[in-house]
């Protein structure tokens, strides 16, 4: 079955606190349950790939401002049916970013978050179920352009936790990146 390389994952995951435990936890049930999960016309919600991207010495992260959602966040974005998560996150960040020199550190996923996209158009509100992994790159290589990015910016851990406040973020910037 193609979901089970993530049920796998998923279930091998050692989430960060309680919170997170109860999101993998809700995950699991959610990829269990819908056969179709890795697909956007699920309308109420669908598995979505991240990377958290880190420069070699682990003391900047890569962030990108997403024009729709007008937030500081990680580079991913929808499946569209791919049940590889690890590479739907590698061919997000490389859209987003252009970044050429990315390097995956781990096929394990590094977090997960589930979170509400406000509804848009014709698509309503729903959730993504969101399986992050942990990346590195050059901070010296230019970025590429994308019209879905209002900016990219290297952020060192202590201004990536002054400026940015979304939970999620806080949470990948507690962790350690090996």
């Amino acid at each position: 079955m193609y979901r089970n390389p993530l049920l796998s994952l998923l279930q091998q995951y050692s989430p960060a606190d309680t919170h997170e435990q109860a999101m993998t936890q809700e995950t699991i049930d959610f990829v269990r349950a819908n056969p179709n999960c890795f697909d956007r016309s699920l309308l109420v919600g669908h598995v979505t790939g991240s990377a958290w991207i880190c420069s070699p010495d682990r003391q900047q992260v890569l962030l990108i401002h997403h024009r729709k959602l007008d937030r500081w966040l990680q580079p991913g974005g929808h499946a569209d049916g791919d049940p590889d998560v690890l590479a739907v996150a590698l061919r997000e960040a490389q859209e987003e970013t252009g970044l050429t020199s990315l390097k995956v550190l781990s096929n394990a996923i590094f977090d997960i978050d589930i979170h509400e996209i406000p509804a848009r158009k014709d698509v309503p509100a729903h959730l993504h179920y969101d399986i992050r992994f942990l990346f590195e790159a050059d901070p010296t290589e230019p970025f590429g352009n994308s019209e879905e990015i209002r900016n990219i910016r290297w952020f060192s851990l202590k201004n990536a936790e002054q400026q940015v406040k979304e939970g999620s973020i806080l949470r990948m910037l507690r962790k350690k990146m090996e």
